[in-house]
């Protein structure tokens, strides 16, 4: 029985767990107590995956004794359009995130600066390369509202799957990879695209880059809306993944087009620094995005981001 994970507001801004299977939404601390699962009641999503090889059977079985008996739990039934989500995970791990990991957005980028950029780099034993992004403060939840960032001019939308590590992950095979995954989401990996080259700084300088203003403020990394667990997921390299900016259709892409795939970005990470539980990966973003065009978020533009068979992620910017 399929089920995805969220974490709601109830009241005081007290962060809520909640599981849903299909339309059905409640409140997974009430229906786990109804349900004698105990070591489900109180739990975060942060807890779950800190556990989640011992936590999914449970969940499992809970998931099936809602949709078995669902008048059992109705007191526990959430409307969906009326919650405020936040981000699913609020003390995520590391955060890493992959760049430039689509052949389409390395094709239109080329095509955009008039550079001729390898479009194959695996053939020319080039490793992925990621970076990182900061902890909590960056995150955001659906339907949420990030404050357009001081000093930008330019910030830009990157529609991206989302991976999270359900147990450490110590030099893995590619083949074995995808077993030390939890489950993925949706992501948006919000971009300050005049902070990555610092103006007036030498281009011989190593002061001359600031991933750290590009890529880390306040709201930078919406996830969401809900936790898809891997099981449910049949492949992650082939789902189709879009983003609307105030409607228009600006990203279509497919995870397929990823140049190193998600269990290759495991292995790889994983190569180098232990992967633990809570840890997120941003498995890159697909053509698309403003920088290729010259265009940019203003405040009051609203994004969305929807991935097949994970939701639809919105963010409005102010």
């Amino acid at each position: 029985m399929k089920y995805q994970l969220f974490t709601y507001e109830k009241t005081e801004r007290i962060a809520r767990s909640g599981i849903s299977i299909g339309a059905d939404w409640f409140d997974l601390g009430h229906v786990a107590s109804t349900a004698g699962c105990t070591s489900l009641a109180a739990a975060s999503l942060d807890d779950l995956v800190a556990h989640w090889a011992s936590c999914m059977p449970e969940l499992d079985k809970l998931a099936a004794d809602l949709a078995a008996k669902p008048d059992r739990f109705s007191p526990a039934t959430l409307d969906p359009a009326s919650l405020v989500l936040r981000s699913p995970f609020g003390r995520p791990g590391a955060i890493y995130a992959a760049g430039a990991n689509y052949r389409d957005h390395v094709e239109a980028m080329g095509l955009a600066f008039n550079q001729k950029l390898v479009l194959d780099p695996k053939k020319e034993g080039v490793p992925p390369w990621h970076f990182l992004k900061a902890g909590a403060a960056t995150l955001s939840g659906h339907r949420g509202e990030v404050a357009y960032p001081a000093r930008t001019e330019r910030l830009d939308w990157e529609a991206e799957l989302a991976v999270v590590i359900g147990r450490r992950a110590a030099k893995v095979s590619v083949s074995s990879a995808l077993d030390y995954v939890a489950g993925y989401m949706c992501a948006n990996d919000l971009s300050a695209r005049d902070h990555l080259v610092r103006d007036g700084v030498d281009p011989s300088s190593p002061f001359r880059f600031d991933w750290i203003g590009h890529k880390c403020f306040n709201g930078s990394c919406p996830l969401g809306p809900v936790f898809t667990p891997a099981q449910f997921v049949r492949s992650p390299e082939n789902l189709a993944i879009k983003l609307w900016v105030n409607g228009e259709l600006r990203q279509d892409s497919n995870t397929s087009n990823h140049l190193y795939g998600v269990a290759e970005q495991i292995a790889y990470l994983s190569e180098r620094v232990d992967l633990l539980p809570g840890d997120v990966i941003l498995t890159g973003t697909p053509a698309g995005v403003g920088m290729e065009t010259g265009t940019f978020l203003k405040r009051g533009d609203v994004t969305r981001v929807w991935i097949e068979a994970l939701g639809e992620l919105e963010t409005r910017i102010v």
